[in-house]
């Protein structure tokens, strides 16, 4: 990598921890959101795939657009709106007013992922993207050991709002830097099959039309039904359920997020030298054995909760780096930002589905005891083995298309 691509791989992966930090956030939360505002589980259940659903209405409308802008400013325009729906939650009172600022803040930022996964394929050849996913994903850990630790603190000492404060006074420095730094990433417009007389509706047309996309579309549904289903209510069961207190989420989230920090540019190397699917393929039976193992948990020690969560994490690592990096290569460049915005939406969608019949699904006893989280275990279990065999079907056609994730459509940048 030049001095460059990595500024742009550490900006890129900041960026992305904002915005996993601020869907992740709710999730522990849970335990202290939900009497604090005195709504039920359906009712939260709700208020994280209100989110989902907003990102993937925008993804989609977004995806005709995607193509015909420079990425850098598509990128700030979005994180700006992004910024502006967490500040609303930080500022939420009420039930009504919480849920209408998760959707401002879903409409911006569930653009963002298909913009920053679309530039890390204009930049980097194919051979590279499985060790360049496995650091900008990082994120995802890294919410967990500085975010969430940070934002459980923050709401004993000042309340719930604290951690969404927090985050918009991170974001703000954040998009200076990438507003500074980041080179414009326009060379997709000068391409041979640039859209530039074709409508909007057009390009997206376009986009959906192609059989080899709509297999795509379909296997991005089902990959990210384990995260929807199970993360709302991980830190509620673990509470009421497993018998982990309050005060004890934070060390749980440290030392999970730690692990999962150093496993992220692990499997990204590892998908890159040993093949994306046979990494792919490794972390979905692991993800299987710990999800049942996860699911079905009663009163449990600390140390051993740690370690399962842990070990789950590496297995949904090694499912979520080489996914991304095989979905990369499927685009052509001039539908690519098109392609990842659809992808996101498809997967937002997928994600609210799950995460609303997740909250119809567990039903919360006297005293805060989650009934039926078990269930959630199964589905997710059902639909990894299904994705599995998805996912093969879009491995075998990457040979075809794997010249497409040339690194030719962006413009040259400077070496510092």
């Amino acid at each position: 990598m030049t001095r460059y691509q990595k500024l742009v791989v550490a900006l890129l992966a900041f960026l992305q921890f904002t915005v996993i930090l601020d869907f992740m956030t709710l999730s522990p939360l849970g335990a202290v959101l939900m009497p604090a505002l005195r709504i039920t589980p359906a009712q939260f259940g709700l208020v994280v795939s209100v989110y989902a659903f907003s990102a993937g209405t925008s993804g989609f409308l977004a995806a005709g657009f995607a193509d015909r802008f420079d990425r850098k400013k598509f990128l700030l325009f979005f994180y700006a709106g992004f910024v502006l729906g967490t500040l609303l939650c930080g500022l939420a009172d009420s039930y009504p007013v919480l849920l209408v600022a998760r959707m401002v803040t879903g409409g911006f930022g569930g653009v963002i992922g298909s913009v920053v996964f679309a530039i890390t394929t204009d930049l980097f050849p194919f051979e590279m993207r499985g060790r360049v996913m496995g650091f900008v994903q990082t994120a995802f850990a890294a919410s967990q050991v500085l975010g969430i630790p940070a934002g459980l603190f923050f709401s004993n000492l000042w309340g719930w709002h604290a951690p969404f404060i927090m985050i918009v006074a991170v974001s703000a420095v954040v998009g200076v830097f990438i507003l500074l730094w980041l080179q414009p990433i326009d060379g997709h417009l000068r391409g041979p099959g640039h859209h530039g007389g074709t409508s909007a509706l057009g390009h997206l047309r376009a986009t959906v039309g192609k059989p080899r996309y709509l297999q795509a579309f379909a296997t991005t549904a089902l990959l990210s039904t384990g995260g929807f289903m199970l993360m709302p209510f991980g830190s509620a069961f673990t509470v009421h359920n497993v018998g982990i207190s309050v005060d004890k989420l934070p060390v749980l989230y440290l030392v999970t997020g730690l692990c999962t920090i150093f496993t992220g540019p692990l499997v990204g190397r590892a998908a890159d030298r040993f093949g994306k699917f046979n990494t792919f393929t490794f972390g979905t039976a692991l993800t299987i054995l710990m999800v049942l193992i996860y699911t079905n948990l009663g009163v449990t020690p600390l140390p051993l909760v740690i370690t399962i969560n842990a070990v789950l994490f590496v297995g949904i690592f090694s499912r979520m780096v080489p996914a991304s990096a095989l979905m990369s290569a499927v685009p052509s460049p001039d539908t690519r930002g098109s392609f990842m915005s659809v992808s996101s939406s498809v997967q937002q969608f997928s994600g609210g589905i799950a995460a609303a019949i997740a909250g119809l699904v567990v039903v919360e006893a006297p005293g805060g005891l989650l009934l039926h989280f078990e269930r959630l275990g199964y589905v997710v279990v059902g639909a990894s083995l299904v994705t599995l065999v998805m996912m093969r079907g879009i491995h075998k056609m990457i040979p075809e298309t794997a010249k497409a994730g040339a690194p030719a459509v962006a413009a040259p940048a400077p070496e510092a």
